[in-house]
């Protein structure tokens, strides 16, 4: 919902418009080092995103809302109940007289405090006008059948969306274990096993072989062209991909392009599509992650492009060991300031081989598993912000009046 004290909404009989000031007093929380909180003790601390950790006093008894001060996340609404400490970060709000602050703190919700936050360095809240907003306030028993009612639906809803991300996370694993399954263990469960004598690969067909993966293929990374030399750069020029997009499944165009004078003065070359690229460097989820190159481009130093050299390895085939080999891959570039794979590491890394005609197979069986699931996933997404806007329109016509709330 927009400002309430833009909308102009006709209220049921016996609510009436107040300043939010009348209704509660808004002060910011107390200062407390971290040094004084701990991961456990008596009273919780509460900062503008909830609790932070524990400490030996509290600032505050009974049930209160709080509302983020400060960052990209102010306006954020929580509650804290019984004996806490309201850290600097919170805005505490004090109820004037009698009101619930369950319905209080559903109400601030419903009306996106973070919108009145002031452009600084660090956003944050212009408590003063928030306190000066005429909000629209129903009789005390009315306030408490909201709460109830929205306790009750929220509970509800949050259920629903809960389930809808389980099985999300049941969906992604079902793909992973799919991945797994196949180029460890191949398309028929019959058939004679042997240990492949790696750690992270185990078992293996009898028949499948071990290689490098230098032996079946070129290892190679790129560079970056200066980027103080603009006739290096070119719109209509050749695609040059960064190691972001090997954090896509496949990788279909760039999102930057050099020239030819950019590519010689850089003694970059074209990795041919259908390579896989390999991130090398990063603390997140780039190193390691890999993705199928289908156009031809030039990479840049923290991606490393594998290029099938040898008929007997199918590049999607590599492309899914990669995919599976993730965890193990990265643990090889460890160490140093900054972890990182290189070309070397990569092309020494192991891998299973099984017969050519084998890999296609199991390259087009995971891409019916894949699409099949991914469609699964798809839809259950899709479904997940139509019941988050239905949790807010439900909040928001509640605390307006504009749903009938049934009161004992």
């Amino acid at each position: 919902m927009t400002s309430m004290q833009a909308v102009a909404l006709d209220l049921p009989d016996g609510w009436r418009r107040m300043k939010l000031k009348y209704v509660a007093s808004l002060k910011s929380g107390s200062g407390i080092t971290s040094d004084s909180i701990s991961e456990d003790g008596p009273y919780p601390v509460y900062g503008g995103n909830g609790i932070r950790g524990f400490t030996s006093e509290f600032t505050h008894e009974g049930r209160h809302v709080l509302i983020g001060r400060q960052g990209a996340l102010c306006g954020n609404i929580n509650y804290a109940d019984g004996q806490f400490w309201a850290s600097e970060h919170a805005v505490v709000a004090d109820i004037l007289g009698e009101h619930s602050p369950t319905w209080l703190g559903e109400l601030l919700r419903a009306m996106n405090l973070n919108q009145y936050s002031q452009s600084a360095a660090q956003p944050g809240l212009a408590v003063e006008f928030i306190a000066n907003l005429e909000i629209p306030v129903p009789p005390l028993k009315t306030q408490r059948a909201i709460a109830d009612f929205l306790d009750a639906e929220t509970a509800r809803i949050d259920a629903l969306i809960a389930a809808k991300e389980n099985l999300l996370a049941i969906l992604a694993e079902k793909r992973r274990a799919l991945v797994t399954q196949a180029v460890t263990r191949g398309l028929d469960p019959s058939v004679p096993m042997r240990d492949s004598g790696i750690p992270w690969l185990g078992d293996i067909p009898a028949h499948w072989e071990v290689t490098r993966v230098g032996l079946l293929a070129s290892v190679q990374n790129g560079s970056t062209p200066s980027r103080n030399r603009p006739e290096y750069w070119d719109i209509n020029g050749i695609p040059w991909v960064s190691s972001g997009q090997v954090n896509d499944y496949d990788v279909t165009q760039a999102e930057e392009y050099i020239s030819e004078e950019g590519m010689g003065a850089s003694n970059l070359r074209i990795v041919p599509a259908g390579s896989v690229l390999v991130g090398m460097v990063g603390q997140g989820r780039t190193r390691g992650m890999s993705a199928r190159l289908l156009i031809s481009a030039c990479i840049n130093q923290n991606v490393a492009a594998v290029t099938p050299r040898d008929s007997r390895v199918s590049g999607d085939f590599l492309h899914l060991v990669f995919q599976h080999a993730y965890d193990p891959l990265r643990n090889y570039g460890r160490g140093g300031n900054q972890a990182a794979l290189n070309c070397e590491i990569i092309g020494e890394f192991q891998v299973p081989l099984p017969p050519r005609t084998e890999q296609d197979d199991i390259v087009d069986s995971l891409r019916h598993g894949k699409e099949r699931l991914e469609a699964l996933e798809s839809a259950v997404a899709a479904s997940l912000p139509f019941i988050r806007e239905r949790r807010e329109a439900v909040i928001a016509a509640a605390v307006t009046g504009q749903l009938d709330v049934e009161v004992a």
